[in-house]
């Protein structure tokens, strides 16, 4: 994601270099044919873009309020995303205990919080059209990664396991119904969280509505130079370059910010949130004095 301090001047107008070329060339032939052949009839009345201009701000205005509107829900999901990852986190550590089998639940528990770090991972990379699979390694068991695997949605299937293991829990008495169905709560929010991502990935924004307002700006900037040429002569050029830049930047803007979930610079930055996410659970589990590698005989996965 891109931070305020650090967003290069060379990346904003390297969105729109070509267009501010060809618009910039456009203006400047206007320019000398006008000089050259003086041709008076070339101007317009300057009212007529200006009207375009004050209706295309508006629709622009607008279709950027929106765009905003999908990047700030999917950031206040992946907020809960990381309130619920602590919240399960807690109670698995808290609720999930037997002085009798000590060593066996510490395996359990960090098990379970570890899968809970991968399950935000793999979701970052779903929602961007990655390989969710990558890295999963790194937080949970092989085998568990084999099963995960045969899911199309990788998250859903890690959700899947995470109930498995509470079902085992509550068998082997290790938490009781109440604990189980608080638990079982925190996995349906999660889950929840996840399907409203998927609902504004899969969501297209209205085509039509960006492309009526795309044709509407092009024609207002090919209409401003005959506007400005009575007025300002060749110093028209770098005006034209710099308002139809404005009203291009906007447009970018609302492009990048539509679709939160794209593997650009202006998206959710949810990789820095899920590191967030694992950095917060680890600490948990050392707290709790949890060993840090989990032993084959000790895996409660029920295939």
């Amino acid at each position: 994601m891109l931070l305020k301090k650090n967003i290069p001047l060379k990346y904003v107008f390297g969105k729109i270099k070509y267009e501010i070329l060809l618009v910039a060339v456009y203006t400047l032939v206007i320019v000398l044919l006008h000089d050259k052949f003086n041709l008076k009839d070339m101007s317009i009345p300057l009212s007529v873009p200006m009207i375009m201009g004050t209706v295309i701000s508006l629709l622009l205005a607008f279709r950027s309020n929106q765009a905003y509107d999908r990047w700030w829900e999917a950031r206040t999901i992946w907020g809960a995303i990381v309130n619920d990852s602590r919240t399960f986190s807690r109670q698995v550590l808290s609720f999930i205990d037997n002085s009798y089998n000590a060593e066996d639940i510490s395996h359990f528990r960090e098990r379970m919080v570890r899968r809970q770090i991968a399950w935000c991972y793999a979701l970052s990379q779903s929602l961007r059209g990655l390989d969710g699979r990558d890295g999963l390694d790194r937080h949970i068991p092989k085998r568990e990664v084999s099963h995960v695997c045969r899911y199309n949605n990788i998250p859903m299937g890690l959700l899947e396991l995470h109930a498995r293991d509470l079902n085992y829990a509550l068998k082997q008495g290790w938490i009781n119904e109440y604990q189980q169905v608080q638990l079982d709560q925190t996995l349906s929010r999660l889950c929840d969280a996840m399907g409203k991502c998927e609902r504004i990935k899969n969501t297209v924004f209205p085509a039509t509505y960006s492309l009526y307002i795309h044709f509407a700006m092009n024609f207002f900037i090919l209409l401003l130079p005959f506007a400005l040429i009575e007025y300002f002569g060749l110093i028209e050029v770098p005006m034209v370059v710099a308002i139809a830049a404005s009203f291009l930047l906007i447009e970018k803007m609302a492009i990048h910010l539509q679709d939160p979930f794209d593997n650009k610079p202006t998206d959710t930055p949810m990789t820095t949130i899920s590191r967030n996410i694992e950095r917060d659970l680890k600490q948990m589990l050392n707290d709790h004095q949890v060993p840090e590698t989990i032993s084959a005989e000790h895996s409660f996965f029920v295939m």
